[in-house]
């Protein structure tokens, strides 16, 4: 008997190393060689081995040898019942033989329909968090092929439960059957929506990437709820008419990391319709309440009547290495006020020095009453509206915040300045219009005083769309364009 159980392990441990440097569908030749009894026994073992691996497979490399195991041993029953399904001399009318194969098969396919479930479920986290749609709609589709062989090892595993009929069969089946149905749960309650977040900790111009990409693309939005500005949000999202895209919230929705590209996608495609669509939505049609005006003009009262330009100010926790620095600001004031621009500071309050001479100081205005209320972010908008319409407010400049965003995409002139090119607003560039990124380097000051004198000369901003916002974004960053003659037209 010792012999014996030596013997199968030997084989048990040769076929499985040799089947590490080889495909499951091309099998050893030892496998071949061996007799369909002998082949019964180590499937056996090899499963036993498998098996036994059970409690330790979130150890370092357990599950993947265990997924080897359940396959070799899967593929060496088979190999015992097709050879009974040919009554080859070795294997005759041996019920035994059959019986302890289909036994094997049984246990193997329901093991292999469990992990196929922990599998589904790990990837799907994964392909939830994944920072492009592309990437999460293909780790979705390798979640879906997961769930397919957990479905046809239930499958398999049910048949051969009606053909051994006892109740280790259908033991095994009954586990293969729900591990299965487990796994298409997975699939089936997968969470399409994107979350708009409430809390006031959270990045508020998210906010305005989902809004746009609900009205640009159809995106689903779920509201984070019992935060402190969830009725705010809610009272957006259908004031902009998006009361349809909303759905009950749930765990593990799509990462907002894709909103960006969604709403480049609908720019690229048409940025007017875009743009007209969006200012429709988040603006409405009514004129922006007077309370909004009275306090926009007591705030500017006595200032100068000549173009302006918002310069955001940045202090946060989350990445903190792009939070305003004072120099650099002193120094954006300075080239606006050259550039015949009244700065206009808005965002957080100042840190590290006094106001820069010649600014107004409007920071810390999203903390006005009027502008905390129900109707907060639209109240927002229609605030900077009305400083383009009423006092010569012609762009805004900043390091990135995305408190910058909502405008921008209402078409406000905007930069902002970034140590290094941004993943996700880069698809912005060129593609929303006006809308620049400024890397910092030599020369990034002259730059953007270049752009500040382009907005106070208002020529640019009367044709944002032009093919010329394209090349004149990418010399902001640095590159140069093409000539004036290959454009068949003067220079800008």
């Amino acid at each position: 008997m010792r012999t014996l159980r030596f013997q199968l392990l030997f084989s048990a441990h040769t076929l499985g190393s040799q089947q590490q440097r080889e495909p499951v569908a091309t099998m050893p030749d030892l496998a071949a060689s061996l007799d369909p009894h002998t082949l019964e026994r180590t499937a056996a073992v090899i499963l036993a081995d498998a098996l036994a691996l059970a409690a330790a497979l979130h150890l370092p490399g357990r599950r993947d040898r265990h997924r080897r195991q359940l396959e070799h041993a899967i593929d060496l029953a088979n190999r015992v019942l097709a050879a009974a399904e040919g009554e080859g001399e070795d294997v005759g009318g041996d019920a035994r033989l059959i019986a302890g194969a289909r036994s094997t098969l049984v246990k193997a396919h329901a093991a292999r329909a469990r992990d196929a479930r922990h599998g589904a479920g790990q990837l799907s986290l994964g392909a939830q968090r994944a920072p492009t749609c592309a990437a999460c709609d293909d780790g979705w589709q390798r979640v879906e092929e997961i769930v397919a062989l957990a479905e046809a090892s239930a499958f398999v595993a049910a048949r051969l439960a009606a053909e051994l009929d006892n109740n280790t069969a259908w033991e095994a089946a009954r586990a293969a059957e729900a591990a299965a149905r487990d796994a298409r749960r997975i699939v089936d309650e997968r969470n399409h929506s994107y979350t708009f977040h409430a809390d006031p900790g959270f990045s508020f111009g998210e906010g305005w990437y989902l809004a746009a990409a609900a009205v640009l693309a159809g995106v689903a939005i779920q509201i984070e709820p019992g935060q402190p500005q969830t009725p705010q949000a809610e009272r957006f999202l259908r004031d902009a008419g998006l009361g349809s895209s909303l759905q009950p919230y749930r765990s593990r929705p799509r990462a907002n990391k894709h909103l960006p590209e969604i709403v480049a996608r609908a720019f690229r495609a048409d940025p007017l319709s875009a743009q007209r669509k969006l200012r429709a939505a988040f603006l409405g049609n009514a004129p922006i309440p007077q309370t909004v005006l009275d306090w926009a003009d007591r705030r500017l009262s006595g200032v100068s009547s000549g173009k302006k330009v918002l310069l955001w100010v940045r202090y946060g926790a989350h990445h903190p290495t792009r939070n305003t620095m004072y120099s650099e600001l002193v120094e954006l004031a300075r080239r606006a006020l050259a550039a015949h621009c009244v700065p206009v500071l808005v965002g957080d309050a100042i840190r590290g020095g006094e106001i820069p001479s010649g600014a107004v100081d409007m920071t810390l205005f999203w903390k006005e009453p009027i502008f905390q209320g129900t109707d907060m972010r639209r109240a927002q908008l229609q605030f900077f509206e009305h400083l383009k319409e009423a006092h010569g407010l012609v762009g805004q400049l900043g390091v990135t915040t995305a408190g910058m965003d909502g405008p921008a995409l209402m078409g406000l002139q905007t930069m902002y300045l970034t140590d290094a090119p941004n993943v996700r607003l880069g698809t912005w560039v060129g593609t929303v219009p006006g809308y620049r990124e400024v890397v910092r380097g030599d020369g990034y000051l002259e730059r953007v005083g270049h752009r500040l004198r382009r907005w106070a000369d208002d020529g640019e901003h009367r044709r944002p769309d032009s093919a010329d916002g394209r090349e004149e974004a990418r010399t902001i960053k640095g590159q140069m364009p093409r000539s004036p003659v290959a454009r068949g037209s003067g220079a800008s």
